[in-house]
């Protein structure tokens, strides 16, 4: 029954973030020209409400479907771990034209050239699990 929600869960982000515009290359390529607000809105949006319902895990120390303390483990902060990352992350997004998010948002839209993306994407975590203990972290 669990997976059934994450399932319904996952399908609503999906169509919210087709229909918001968030999974539109085009509102992407507005957003870095600086030409229109509509994606920082989407961000600024969303940031919001992650700090929210994570001051609310924290204050009411919710628990997963599974009974367990959700725990918040603070990262290592580095300018090497966030500069490499953000440029990795940032060149996929700007070559993919989507970030994680939209672009299985796209596949399921139908855009199936997105897929090529989602492979990189996919082989890309997978070898930075290869090279992460030679990484500065």
């Amino acid at each position: 029954m669990k997976k059934l929600a994450y399932l319904f869960v996952g399908m609503l982000f999906g169509i919210g973030m087709f229909k918001s515009g968030a999974a539109s290359w085009f509102r992407i390529y507005e957003m870095f020209q600086f030409d229109s607000f509509h994606m920082y809105g989407i961000m600024g949006t969303a940031l919001t409400i992650a700090v929210l319902v994570t001051y609310l895990i924290k204050k009411n120390k919710v628990k997963d479907f599974s009974g367990n303390p959700i725990d918040f483990t603070p990262k290592e902060k580095s300018v090497p771990r966030y500069l490499i990352g953000g440029i990795f992350f940032g060149l996929g997004w700007a070559l993919g034209g989507a970030c994680p998010g939209p672009m299985f948002a796209l596949a399921g839209a139908g855009f199936y050239p997105i897929l090529i993306a989602i492979v990189g994407a996919l082989l890309g975590t997978w070898f930075y699990g290869v090279i992460k203990k030679w990484l500065p972290h």
